[in-house]
């Protein structure tokens, strides 16, 4: 159960543009937004953020959802895990695909652009951070800096979402929910 509850969509009409937004791409409007809206500004501010990493740039939006969920993996937020795992199913990436990203560097499905990418996300969502140089030389081969800027961003993103997420137990929504149980993600790890 959370521990901070969560403000009613109704009750926030200045946040309807922003939940219309979050309704087109997730289908719903995410628990933890409504928990940070007893901080109007903080709502804001962070959509706008969340946003700008998420919906724009130039790393295609599939990648981007399955970076934040290789991190959060990696912080251990099963929230987050159903919710980028649910939104990268939604733009277009494959349920085989979504379930070998437990394994993607032995994985047959992802190109070296892409693990390369993935690899980052483990290792910098890892504490201590265990992104090394290599790392970032292999990401280079495949990504401008813009793009290597956009891929920290998302890890970023998610570490703040994985411990405000976890932090106050926010209550997971019935569509991720669903998604990640029908994948079985919840007792899933990242392959060492």
């Amino acid at each position: 159960m959370a521990r901070i509850s969560s403000i009613e969509r109704k009750q926030l009409p200045d946040f309807e543009p922003m939940f219309q937004i979050l309704d087109n791409t997730m289908g719903y409007v995410p628990n933890n937004f409504l928990s940070m809206a007893h901080w109007p500004e903080l709502l804001g501010a962070f959509g706008g953020l969340a946003a700008t990493i998420l919906q724009t740039g130039e790393v295609e939006g599939g990648l981007k959802q399955l970076v934040a969920m290789v991190a959060s993996t990696a912080n251990g937020c099963h929230y987050c895990q159903a919710h980028t795992s649910h939104s990268a199913s939604n733009l277009g990436v494959s349920k085989e695909k979504i379930d070998a990203a437990f394994e993607f560097e032995t994985s047959p499905l992802f190109s070296d652009r892409e693990k390369s990418a993935l690899r980052v996300a483990w290792h910098a969502a890892l504490q201590p951070n265990a992104s090394t140089d290599a790392d970032f030389e292999a990401l280079s081969a495949h990504f401008s800096e813009r793009e290597m800027v956009e891929i920290v961003a998302v890890i970023s993103l998610f570490g703040f979402l994985n411990r405000w997420s976890d932090t106050m137990k926010s209550d997971l929504e019935s569509k991720p929910l669903e998604f990640a149980i029908s994948m079985g993600l919840a007792d899933k790890q990242l392959a060492g």
